[in-house]
């Protein structure tokens, strides 16, 4: 663990200065990017920054503006060949002192808010989880390499014609009794 928090990322919102922003610059080690890329999922995280800025906003609430970037690599969903992926994201995030009335009910119906930027305060604001989420959801869903093409198989007994992907198709079925219907006519 680093010797100061701060350098880990970890800061202590009653710590941290009212009147100016403070600054923040995370650069994870080799063993820390394997470890995130283990969690994730994928490949390896060659490259992994994420900088920006803790300000006060409102008398008790924090906002945390950053830029996140990286360098992955995941598995093509076609291939399953390495797909080399340049992140570069935008990272905003407010934290404000929940009340009272913030606290729902237990087995009580909660409704999503609309600004999903707005984090409850805790006694700290961890930006390396917020790095290790942002990075998550700007993953590609499904990486492709560039000349990956998916190529037609066909599977069937000998003697029996192969399904094809308009066979599959919900409506086939009812296609092939129109055009029964139409002969009949």
């Amino acid at each position: 663990m680093a010797d100061h928090p701060e350098d880990a990322g970890i800061f202590r919102a009653a710590a941290l200065s009212t009147r100016h922003p403070t600054p923040f610059s995370l650069t994870p080690d080799a063993a820390a990017r394997a470890e995130l890329a283990q969690a994730l999922g994928i490949e390896a995280i060659r490259k992994l920054t994420f900088a920006g800025s803790l300000a006060p906003i409102g008398r008790r609430g924090w906002r945390l503006e950053g830029k996140l970037g990286a360098t992955v690599v995941q598995s093509c969903i076609v291939t399953l060949r390495p797909v080399t992926t340049r992140i570069d994201e935008p990272v905003l995030r407010q934290y404000e002192p929940a009340s009272a009335d913030d606290q729902p009910e237990s087995g009580s119906e909660l409704e999503m808010p609309e600004d999903d930027t707005i984090e409850p305060l805790r006694d700290v604001i961890d930006a390396g989880a917020v790095m290790a989420e942002a990075l998550s959801l700007a993953l590609p869903p499904y990486p492709r390499a560039a000349d990956a093409e998916l190529e037609r198989a066909v599977f069937a007994e000998p003697g029996v014609a192969p399904m094809s992907d308009e066979d599959v198709k919900p409506f086939a079925g009812l296609a092939g009794l129109r055009d029964k219907l139409k002969d009949k006519e």
